[in-house]
């Protein structure tokens, strides 16, 4: 039991880490655009002031505060735990990494980004100690609403996507492509990692 809650913690923490600096690569090769979310965090930096990642803690608290008014339902800690790491990190990372020139240097960071966004994401779900604020919102739309996981999810990731270039932020191919490329990696993501944590524990993380 305790190998397991520790693998637990180690597949989740090292998800974040990578997911955040799969978001920096793509920031850095901006030049493609980037995923609806960043283009709204990226939009209030410009327009406002504060770091990316500052912008990624409040509006992930804005939307629990609103789930938590809604559902009546306090989110698990992890919920928690990925919000603020993964906004203290990805500040992190835009630190440490140098900008990025030319067009291929920008791709090759983009497209590189865009993997380990979407292997972090398999992996810290993998865990299954609560899902970041942003896929709360979804399934708040799924189950108020009545819609379908694919309406609220391009409903959500449209509107932002919207605000946050009227807001200045970044949009391109490549926020298509973080639209329709990414589940597909995170699907890859959450079956290679389910059978690694399976293997290393004798446990199944119940995710897929």
């Amino acid at each position: 039991m305790k190998q397991a809650f520790f693998m637990r913690c180690l597949f989740f923490i090292t998800g974040i880490i990578v997911l955040s600096f799969g978001i920096t690569l793509t920031i850095k090769g901006q030049l493609f655009g980037v995923g609806s979310w960043d283009v709204l965090h990226i939009g209030l930096t410009k327009s406002i002031g504060l770091s990316i990642g500052t912008w990624s803690i409040l509006l992930g608290l804005a939307i629990l505060a609103f789930d938590m008014a809604i559902t009546k339902k306090f989110p698990l800690p992890g919920t928690f735990i990925d919000m603020f790491l993964a906004g203290i990190f990805i500040d992190i990372f835009n630190y440490w990494l140098p900008d990025i020139d030319g067009f291929w240097m920008q791709l090759i960071s983009y497209l590189t980004g865009l993997v380990l966004l979407g292997w972090g994401c398999g992996m810290y779900m993998v865990a299954n100690l609560g899902i970041g604020p942003r896929d709360t919102l979804m399934l708040l739309m799924v189950h108020k609403l009545g819609w379908s996981v694919t309406r609220s999810r391009t409903t959500m990731e449209v509107t932002v996507a919207v605000i946050g270039f009227l807001l200045g932020g970044p949009i391109g191919i490549g926020t298509l492509l973080m639209a329709f490329g990414l589940g597909p990696i995170v699907q890859f993501a959450l079956t290679f990692n389910e059978k690694l944590f399976m293997r290393w524990t004798g446990v199944k993380s119940a995710v897929v």
